[in-house]
């Protein structure tokens, strides 16, 4: 018995939407597959006062970090550096696991608490206040090749302003700063002179802003 050729025609056309449907599948495939390598996360901590340092004497008020401003170009995650015709660039794939003010205000936070100078210190994100605020503005944090070496230094530089709460009087400013050569050319180096550079910077902003919230401290109890 001969098939009609309405059966045949319906065939083809079943063939031609199976054909066509494992393409469409075959593409679908392709769109969500990719042989891009993903970033890498690198991390740098806050690290602890030496264990023979002298035990500071805590000043009985409390202080908030503000989340720090910065520089143009350094509000990234992404590894910051300046190549040796100073033109700004980044390391590929790779960055921070947040941009950079975020990842400073951390450490700061962790460092001023750290160094046991505060009755408290809060963050940006706190609903408590505070008699003393901290604000920072990040001027250079990359890593710079115009030195012509053949490893770069990395450059830490916060700009900071310490004022009363109350009143939101400004009583002193200075800049925090640090800088490391990296060991070599490679990031993992490169990422551990950010390190050292950060707390040499940080640990400056520490005892700079007890200085002087312990001079205007003094000022006030000779009045």
């Amino acid at each position: 018995m001969k098939k009609s050729s309405g059966t045949r025609c319906g065939s083809r056309v079943g063939m031609l939407l199976a054909v066509l449907a494992s393409t469409a599948l075959a593409g679908c495939t392709g769109l969500f597959h990719s042989n891009t390598r993903p970033d890498q996360v690198y991390l740098i901590r806050a690290t602890p006062l030496p264990a023979n340092s002298p035990a500071p004497t805590p000043l009985a008020v409390s202080l908030r970090f503000t989340h720090p401003t910065a520089a143009p170009g350094l509000d990234t995650p992404q590894i910051v550096l300046v190549q040796s015709d100073r033109r700004m660039s980044f390391y590929l794939a790779s960055r921070w696991p947040a941009p950079a003010p975020n990842m400073v205000e951390t450490l700061a936070v962790e460092k001023l608490r750290g160094s046991g100078l505060w009755q408290s210190v809060a963050d940006s994100g706190s609903a408590f206040p505070t008699d003393y605020v901290i604000q920072v503005m990040m001027r250079r944090f990359e890593a710079d090749y115009t030195g012509g070496g053949p490893a770069p230094d990395v450059h830490v530089v916060l700009d900071c302003i310490v004022g009363k709460r109350a009143g939101r009087e400004v009583i002193a400013s200075f800049l925090a700063e640090g800088t490391a050569t990296a060991s070599a050319n490679k990031l993992s180096a490169v990422v551990a002179a950010f390190e050292t550079a950060t707390n040499t910077a940080l640990d400056s902003l520490s005892m700079q802003t007890a200085e002087t919230v312990r001079t205007t401290l003094g000022r006030k109890d000779s009045e």
